[in-house]
């Protein structure tokens, strides 16, 4: 079932209170699930953080002159924000299109779908950005000095978790089912996580990979948290900010568009 617009309703301009009615219905409905939602957000990584970082951190004592336990911790920052931001918007997104037809009920107000998306990505990127602090709490409390910088690594959560939630939304409408994801996952998702640098570094990777991780959005989220809590290097972040931010353009003209075909004709 779609929703008929005309032409001229579908093309309107960007409302905020739209946007704002949209973000508003989310967070009313967070607070029915907000426990298993958290939950499985945080202890995920965390555990991803307890295993890499303690076994391999058994045998290596650092890399790139970083104790390995901190090295993964920052590193997991980034897991948690992929697991919370793709993982979450590709399914909530699809359950609610398919299945609840929640966005047809959405649209019959005064709400365009760029509204819908754009309040979407933006739930679930400041989701992301909260919970990407718990493996960096984990890495505190077992050594990790704290530095002022690490106050930037939710501001990086949140650019992160946007842009790979409007990453999740444009698959979401883009896959013939539900199963289809699990293509997505192990085609995609899991390559960009291996790849980021977030358990070994990428300089150990052969000359091609090195490039080609130039072009990983999650490479650029992890630099960018390491440079935050052991320090700051402003050409070089302005550079892994402009990447997230350039992939987060696309996403979002991408998941608009097929948003749009797939809830409008």
């Amino acid at each position: 079932m779609t929703t008929t617009r005309s032409v001229e309703v579908a093309a309107r301009a960007f409302e905020p209170a739209a946007f704002g009615a949209v973000l508003v219905r989310e967070m009313t409905l967070f607070r029915r699930s907000w426990r298993s939602t958290t939950f499985a957000a945080v202890v995920e990584p965390t555990v991803y953080l307890l295993a890499f970082g303690f076994g391999l951190g058994a045998v290596i004592a650092t890399l790139d002159g970083i104790p390995y336990v901190q090295f993964v911790g920052t590193g997991t920052v980034a897991t948690a924000v992929l697991f919370s931001s793709a993982f979450g918007s590709m399914f909530d997104t699809y359950v609610k299109r398919y299945y609840m037809h929640t966005y047809d009920a959405l649209l019959s107000a005064p709400v365009d779908v760029h509204e819908v998306v754009a309040a979407e990505a933006v739930w679930f990127g400041t989701k992301a950005a909260v919970y990407g602090c718990a493996p960096l709490v984990v890495s505190v409390a077992f050594g990790l000095p704290p530095s002022w910088g690490m106050l930037l690594v939710p501001a990086v959560g949140l650019v992160t978790g946007i842009a790979f939630a409007l990453f999740g939304i444009w698959m979401s409408a883009i896959v013939p089912s539900i199963d289809a994801f699990s293509y997505i996952t192990s085609a995609v998702l899991t390559p960009l996580l291996l790849v980021a640098g977030t358990f070994f570094p990428i300089s150990q990777l052969p000359q091609w990979a090195k490039v080609l991780s130039q072009l990983n959005p999650l490479y650029h989220c992890v630099e960018l948290v390491r440079h935050c809590v052991f320090g700051l290097r402003p050409l070089a972040d302005l550079y892994h900010l402009g990447a997230l931010l350039t992939f987060g353009a696309l996403m979002a003209w991408f998941a608009v568009k097929r948003m749009r075909a797939k809830l409008i004709s």
